[in-house]
């Protein structure tokens, strides 16, 4: 590939924050709340090394085979036939706990914006008739729209942190109770995930290892900054345990920005986090359906004519528009299902065994971006092995 033609450090590693950067954002500061500011601070240094270390192991593998491969093709160039079948149900599931998560989402924003004025089951279905026919039209339509909403992401995200910094109380970010701290693990899992769009990136950047690894760093860098900012601005205006603070907002399953309004006397602030709230939610929602139709038209063999992208939009929208309407206020636990086992599975401990077999049990000789050998990548296994632990407890405790 021409060099002129392939897309430079900067691009790439704006492609790689814009994945990750997105609705998941909304519900880290409610999930982190009971631990505290620094605690949660600790479980996002984790999250970003882990998930650098993980997406680094999928551009070896996707360097050390032919153009065009995805994750499911990974896991059955490496693991065979069972592991591509697994990835699969991996790849589902991941992807239906995200889309009931952001219909949810979406439907609550809208709820609020009629101030409350339609039944609760109305909002998912306007949802969908909104979103629909763009998914529908496809990619085209919906990357010239997400130029808009990326801008209004970034200026909404901008305004809130000049705004809202005035009304940051240091005191309210001292709280800290370090046993409650891994509660956020499974969403800040979900919230860092961007390793689907690894073999588009290897595409776009020639397949020139060094230079996808720097864009690799240098995208999860900037999410990791950002959700600082936006953990010290949440936790630094909303009191965790005062009435309508965050752990009430925790118990409810709504969004950081909805208890900002009981404790600033200022309604632009709220204005301009609802807004970043919509254009958080709304650009997730575009990149995980369009994901969703694709894989389906690509393993289903679908062809995309009319009639086969309306089947294929019944496919993506009716199964999560069914659990929105039956289970409301379920957006920071499907955001948590996600995370603690679609992401640390399909993110977290697959790359690492396909890495594993392509370095030593393979001929593919993949190319080491992750120094660490062996001892690393145990490692990394002991750490997804803990948390999915951590989640298993945690859904039993729900029964």
């Amino acid at each position: 590939m021409n060099n002129d033609h392939q897309g430079t450090i900067l691009k790439g590693a704006l492609l790689v924050a814009g994945t990750s950067i997105g609705g998941g954002m909304l519900a880290l500061p409610v999930l982190t709340s009971l631990g505290g500011f620094l605690p949660s601070i600790v479980v996002y240094l984790f999250c970003w090394m882990f998930m650098t270390a993980t997406g680094l192991l999928f551009v070896e593998l996707a360097l050390s085979m032919d153009k065009g491969v995805n994750l499911i093709s990974m896991s059955q160039r490496t693991l065979g036939w069972g592991g591509k079948a697994l990835s699969w149900i991996l790849y589902l599931g991941l992807f239906y706990c995200l889309s009931v998560a952001y219909i949810v989402g979406c439907a609550n924003l809208l709820s609020q914006l009629l101030n409350y004025q339609i039944p609760d089951w109305v909002s998912p279905f306007l949802v969908i008739l909104m979103f629909m026919p763009f998914v529908f039209v496809g990619t085209h339509l919906v990357g010239r729209l997400n130029i808009f909403l990326m801008a209004g992401l970034i200026i909404s995200f901008v305004a809130f942190l000049i705004l809202g910094t005035p009304f940051v109380k240091k005191e309210l970010l001292a709280y800290q109770d370090w046993s409650k701290s891994l509660l956020a693990l499974p969403i800040a899992f979900a919230s860092f995930a961007y390793q689907g769009i690894v073999p588009t990136l290897v595409e776009y950047m020639g397949h020139e290892a060094r230079r996808i690894r720097i864009a690799v760093c240098l995208g999860t860098t900037a999410t990791f900054i950002t959700y600082i900012i936006w953990q010290w601005l949440i936790q630094g205006i909303v009191p965790t345990f005062a009435p309508g603070g965050l752990a009430e907002t925790l118990e409810n399953g709504q969004n950081a920005v909805q208890p900002l309004k009981n404790f600033i006397d200022a309604p632009a602030v709220y204005v301009v986090g609802q807004s970043f709230a919509f254009f958080a939610l709304v650009t997730s929602f575009f990149g995980v359906a369009l994901g969703l139709l694709d894989f389906l038209a690509d393993g289903l063999t679908i062809k995309k004519t009319t009639l086969g992208k309306l089947f294929l939009c019944a496919l993506v929208f009716i199964p999560p528009l069914i659990i929105a309407l039956t289970h409301p206020h379920v957006f920071l636990s499907a955001l948590g299902y996600a995370g603690g086992y679609g992401c640390a599975l399909l993110l977290g401990l697959f790359p690492i065994v396909m890495a594993w077999v392509a370095r030593y049990r393979s001929d593919l000789h993949p190319p080491r971006l992750l120094p660490g050998g062996k001892l690393l990548l145990i490692i990394m296994m002991l750490f997804v092995v803990c948390e999915l632990i951590l989640e298993i407890r945690g859904t039993l405790s729900k029964f």
